[in-house]
């Protein structure tokens, strides 16, 4: 009897677990699936046609792609209950337009946010406010793309950047005065002339050893000419 009550109690909770997890599963839009990538909880969304944020989006989610959709705008408070989002993918979207405090709540561990090909015009103020910016190239274009309201940019600190001094500071300040596509360019073409010279080098480095080896191999066969005898010698 008290393996049958056991059995029962067992088979019971596995009914329970299958069935939490089919409404989990029902809950998400066609097209959305959760996984689990590198030890990171992930959730695509990846050419779904959404055409908003979708809800239910499991809380403890690390990674959300939801690139390749057709989501026209993100609105307040979109992304507030995924506290331990490290990784947001909007890119190749229909976004005209961010409200204020649609990021809200991911400052903490958001390390990157894609909004590439997307349809940016206008950005709310303080929509980008808090946020853990890393300052370079692409975000120095994306604030020339994009109509800011006034005032919205003020909040963009440079939590990370290409270059160590301007850490700490608010965005507008550094590039008042640093061009960072030119400095990146600057890199790429002392990275190419470096690299440029060390072909150079090997080259160069070749041809010496490959004429010094053949001196010593000419030096050698007119040493052993020189030992024969006249008639072997011609």
């Amino acid at each position: 009897l008290l393996r049958s009550v056991t059995m029962w109690l067992l088979l019971q909770s596995l009914l329970l677990l299958l069935a939490s997890r089919l409404r989990a599963a029902a809950a998400f839009p066609k097209g959305c699936y959760p996984s689990e990538e590198e030890g990171l909880k992930t959730f695509r969304c990846s050419n779904a046609r959404l055409t908003e944020v979708p809800r239910d989006i499991p809380n403890d989610t690390n990674k959300l792609y939801l690139d390749s959709n057709q989501i026209p705008f993100l609105p307040r408070d979109a992304f507030r209950d995924l506290p331990l989002l490290l990784e947001l993918d909007l890119s190749h979207n229909a976004i005209a337009n961010v409200e204020s405090g649609a990021f809200r709540g991911l400052a903490e561990h958001l390390h990157s946010l894609d909004l590439s090909s997307n349809r940016l015009v206008s950005v709310s103020k303080d929509a980008f406010s808090n946020l853990n910016w890393l300052c370079d190239c692409r975000l120095q274009e994306l604030i020339r793309t994009v109509d800011l309201a006034a005032g919205s940019s003020g909040g963009i600190v440079c939590k990370s950047s290409a270059l160590e001094e301007h850490v700490g500071k608010a965005f507008l300040q550094v590039i008042a005065d640093t061009d960072f596509c030119n400095v990146y360019k600057k890199t790429t073409d002392i990275a190419m002339l470096v690299t440029m010279f060390g072909w150079f080098a090997m080259v160069i480095s070749y041809l010496v050893y490959y004429v010094r080896q053949n001196q010593e191999d000419a030096r050698r066969h007119l040493e052993y000419l020189k030992s024969l005898p006249s008639k072997q010698r011609r």
